[in-house]
């Protein structure tokens, strides 16, 4: 056996069928596309879901909610979290700005501090908006908030 005796078993591979290419070819005609209608024209594309006529099924289940386009999104940061920052960062002024310097948010979120967790740091905060009881816990430590 060498390199030019090698070919594939007898059956192994098939000859490509080579569409639209004249009568002789077994293939021409309609191209094995059957005889009119959308499917044997080109640039033919079923919708996605299309269920052969059948109404869709997003069209057979019932509407439901909306999506109020003036709801305003916050990212929500614990005071657990703020101590984790000022910890890790040193960040005595926790600003939008500061936040997203150190990656924490991204550029247009909105913060709001929640009072979960513990504070023992003297932080200021600047923040979009914020509970009561984590306002009374910063301030308690001699901290100061400004609402933006």
């Amino acid at each position: 056996m060498e390199l030019h005796n090698l070919k594939p078993a007898k059956g192994s591979t098939k000859k490509r069928k080579r569409i639209a290419r004249g009568q002789g070819s077994g293939h021409g005609g309609t191209a094995t596309r059957g005889h009119k209608g959308a499917k044997s024209r080109s640039g033919y594309k079923r919708k996605r879901n299309f269920e052969g006529g059948q109404m869709p099924l997003q069209m057979r289940l019932p509407k439901r909610g909306f999506k109020n386009p003036n709801r305003v999104e916050y990212v929500p940061l614990n005071l657990g979290r703020l101590q984790e920052i000022h910890d890790k960062y040193n960040l005595t002024d926790v600003t939008p700005e500061a936040l997203y310097e150190n990656r924490i948010i991204s550029k247009n979120d909105k913060i709001k501090i929640l009072g979960n967790g513990s504070l023992d740091a003297k932080v200021n905060v600047t923040a979009n908006a914020i509970s009561e009881t984590a306002k009374s816990k910063i301030e308690s430590l001699g901290g100061t908030v400004t609402i933006v």
